[in-house]
């Protein structure tokens, strides 16, 4: 059964409308609504919960249209489990009473076994029970927010960027554990986030928004490997878009040099050439074609070097932390594996 379908849903605030004829379905497993601040992420999220009224447009939990026949069906009855950006638990109960909260009234008073399941679920001992949210680390409370939302069994999960306050270990440690307790439960997830990291490791499916609609909804490794826009191309993975000519169908002639392109282009067109990071080498010597290092930003890890070319674009690489060269040295610059290409009209 399908967990979600949103149909030419629209959305607005007052005169200004924030979500355009959005469609989107959602089977099993984790969505990441993936885009900018600002892009209508979160008043999706909050109109699939019933916090927002769309302009048109219908939503369908389950087998259960919850806005767009007739009178909207109120958010305590819809079925959804909600996890909002900072937990929102509540300061004066227990660990226990937080999660035994998410409930149905008859049933709290038994909840103690309920209880106890679903915080082994999110890979909490059982001696927090008794503790106070003031009492918990950052992740511990995404995760209780987490037991709380799954302790009714919805078939739906809503995730407002629950992580985006915690620091970059426990942010990676606590997704995936949240994950984790998704999967066992088999409730499906709609994750909104900004981190393409993010989106990209934890979710099945990702769509991409831009200004309120979206671009590409596809699984993670086809929205980086074969993106359907050159915005998507250049939002995720931050590519380098540069001008070009298509040579003889398979490749593209650029400022980096002649490409061979991942699906063939009528020849002759203008198009827009997107080069990923980490496909971009650079070197002292070798093949190659000549460019100037800008700066390097340095990760530890890797680090990521902006170069200009002698055709004066500029095109950031992702290399090796002990591969880095240093601002104003002449480099040579060379990509590996295929290129996307967009028709010009697609270009910026």
């Amino acid at each position: 059964m399908t967990a979600l379908e949103v149909r030419g849903l629209s959305a607005a605030y007052g005169s200004n409308e924030v979500l355009h004829d959005v469609g989107l379905v959602v089977e099993d497993g984790v969505t990441a609504i993936l885009g900018p601040s600002g892009c209508g992420k979160t008043t999706l999220l909050r109109v699939v919960a019933g916090f927002v009224a769309p302009t048109s447009g219908k939503v369908v939990v389950g087998d259960r249209a919850v806005v767009g026949d007739g009178r909207p069906v109120p958010p305590r009855r819809r079925a959804l489990g909600y996890v909002p950006q900072e937990g929102a638990l509540f300061p004066h109960l227990s660990v226990s009473a937080n999660i035994a909260f998410g409930l149905p009234r008859r049933e709290r008073r038994e909840a103690r076994g309920r209880v106890t399941e679903v915080l082994d679920l999110v890979e909490l001992p059982k001696s927090l029970l008794d503790r106070q949210p003031h009492e918990l680390s950052g992740g511990q409370q995404q995760r209780v927010a987490l037991a709380r939302a799954l302790a009714p069994s919805p078939a739906l999960v809503l995730l407002d960027e629950p992580f985006s306050s915690l620091d970059a270990g426990l942010r990676e440690e606590t997704g995936r554990a949240v994950v984790r307790a998704l999967r066992a439960t088999g409730a499906a997830a709609l994750l909104v986030t900004h981190d393409q990291g993010e989106a990209l490791s934890l979710a099945d499916q990702v769509a991409v928004m831009s200004e309120g609609s979206f671009l590409q909804v596809a699984p993670p490794t086809d929205i980086y490997l074969a993106p359907a826009d050159v915005r998507v191309a250049a939002f995720l993975g931050h590519a380098s878009l540069l001008p070009g000519v298509i040579v003889d169908g398979d490749t593209v002639e650029c400022g980096l040099g002649t490409l061979t392109l991942t699906e063939p282009v009528e020849t002759g067109g203008y198009v827009e050439v997107a080069v990923r990071g980490e496909q971009v080498q650079v070197q002292s010597d070798g093949p190659g074609v000549p460019a100037e290092v800008l700066d390097v930003s340095f990760f530890g890890h890797d680090a990521t070097v902006r170069v200009r070319l002698a055709s004066g674009e500029r095109v950031a690489a992702r290399t090796l932390s002990g591969l880095v060269p240093r601002p104003g040295e002449h480099v040579q610059v060379q990509v590996v594996g295929d290129v996307v290409a967009f028709p010009e009209e697609w270009g910026r």
